[in-house]
Parts: C-alpha cells; structure tokens; sequence
C-alpha cells in the first residue's frame, strides 16, 4: 500500500508535471534524501562512508547541484543503506527518473547556457516566488525581445546575428513564464535609472515602459521603482535575485550575477540579509501604485507613450 508518510504525499504531485523540471526534482531528490539520512540518525560523513561515496559526492547530492542529475545506482545505492520504505523508494526514483529530462532551456547550444546561468532558469521554473532588484537593466523576465537585442548587442557588440537571436529567443521563452497557469509570484524592484537611459532607441524604450506597465497589472507581479531623488537608498552594488520555493523544504536561494560568472547563497544566515536588504529597498522605493503612476508618466513624457 502506498505509505501514508507526509514527505511521500507531497512528492507525488511532481510526478506528473506537464513540463519536466530537473532542477527542481533534482532538489527534491536530494532534501528528501538528506532527511531520509538525518532521520536514521547519520552523519553525511558516515552515510557517504558506508555506500562508498565521498562526503563531496554525497553533499553534491543532496544539495541537487550538476547538470546532471544523480545515477539511479547511486540513489538505490543509499535508499538500500537507509531501509527506506518501498513505496518511498518508488517514488523518489521515478522523480529521479524525470529529473533526467531535459528541461525546454537545456535545448539551447551549451554555450549560450553556461552552467551557472541553466541553474539559474532552472531554479526560476521551480520557484513559488521571485523578488529581483535591478539597477541597470529591466529584470529579464520583463524584457521585450527588441529591449533583450539591445541588452545582449551592448554586452556583445562583436557577436555574430545567430548568436543574438538565439540569446533573444532564450530570454524571450524565459519570460514566458510570467503567462503560465502556475506563473511564481514576481516582486520585482528597479532603479529609476533604468526607465531613463535609452537602450537600442527611444521607440524600444516606448515599448518596454508599455509592456512593464501592463505586467505591473497582473495580480502576481509587482513592480516597484526606486526613485532618483531618494539619495540613501539601501540598494545592493549588483543585480539580486531571491528565489522561495514554498513548501518543499528547499533552501531559500539567492542569485547573485557577475561579468562571467554567478554566486548561489543558501545558507540560511547569508540569504536572510538579502531578504532584509530587499524589504528595506522595497521601503525606499515608490510603493506599487505610485510605481505604476511613474512609468506611466515617463513612458507619456520621455518616450512619447499615449
């Protein structure tokens, strides 16, 4: 009979998902196995010992990083050293299984896709909500694609049109997200700077402030402008990105971008300033309403909007 463990009857929903998500199964798997080792009382270090593996390997697992997810091997490997149920072994490795295929991202050329960023999109597909500050750019998931080409030409002036397309393609199915039936919750905080400075052309701009208006009306996204007149701002250095899962026991996650690279923060201490750092920013900035009365005005004023 199936177990009537409180662990096993929030997974079995992800078995059937309409769209694969390895990322967030390959989490899944993992924390499960991670509670399933606390729960017998073993260290990583002991547990990692007895099937063979080493404490890096066995920590990789149960945090559900790599492109790849974990060998069934592995996983029976540990789920026989526990005594796990046989109904809670079936149910993890069929999302193990699942966690193998490919998510839509992942079909894009690897080297638009560099790991850091597959995580990334993987991580903004399974999140329950999303809260984001930008300072330079419009976040990505708000981009029109005419605004992402005249992001990626400005950053890649020397890349070849297939290469931009594609670029624009990826951050345009990104964004598609927003319009799904289970879309994560969007709070989404920009620097005031980023309405004004024109990228690509004022007509481009017109149409990005216009789009960002309309996403701001959608019950699950909230957009928040950070004004140039609020001198003490409590704004980061560089983009954030602060990922909840809901539910899961997931780690709260925060992305942070670099030129070339990425840093994902998960533990519980370093996430927690970011989550004050943004609701003091979202503070400072305009609230809601009053953002929205701001794009309309500067979408009116400097780019010519009806």
């Amino acid at each position: 009979m199936p177990s009537e463990s409180p662990r096993v009857s929030r997974l079995e929903p992800y078995l059937h998902r309409t769209e694969p998500a390895p990322t967030l199964l390959k989490m899944l798997v993992g924390v499960q196995l991670a509670g399933i080792r606390e729960d017998a009382g073993l260290a990583q270090e002991q547990a990692a010992r007895a099937v063979g593996f080493s404490p890096a390997k066995l920590s990789r697992i149960e945090a559900g990083k790599g492109r790849r997810p974990p060998t069934e091997g592995d996983v029976r490997a540990l789920l026989e050293f526990y005594k796990t149920e046989d109904y809670e072994s079936s149910v993890l490795l069929q999302l193990l299984r699942r966690a193998g295929e490919p998510g839509w991202w992942q079909r894009f050329d690897k080297r638009l896709i560099p790991e850091w960023f597959d995580r990334l999109v993987g991580l903004q597909e399974a999140a329950n909500s999303i809260r984001t500050f930008e300072i330079q750019y419009v976040p990505g998931l708000l981009q029109t694609p005419a605004y992402t080409r005249a992001v990626v030409e400005r950053g890649l002036p020397s890349a070849p049109e297939r290469e931009v397309s594609r670029r624009v393609e990826l951050r345009t199915k990104r964004g598609q997200l927003l319009q799904r039936a289970d879309a994560p919750q969007l709070w989404a905080i920009v620097d005031e700077s980023v309405l004004l400075r024109v990228l690509g052309s004022r007509e481009i701009m017109r149409e990005q402030l216009e789009h960002l208006i309309a996403m701001a009306q959608l019950p699950h996204v909230t957009v928040q402008v950070v004004p140039l007149d609020v001198t003490d701002a409590s704004a980061p250095a560089i983009p954030v990105t602060y990922l909840r899962f809901g539910g899961l026991d997931l780690p709260d996650i925060v992305y942070l971008e670099h030129m070339r690279s990425a840093t994902f923060l998960e533990d519980r201490d370093d996430t927690e300033q970011y989550r004050v750092a943004l609701d003091q920013l979202a503070d400072d900035a305009l609230s809601p309403r009053d953002s929205l009365i701001r794009l309309r005005e500067t979408a009116r004023q400097r780019y010519g909007a009806e």
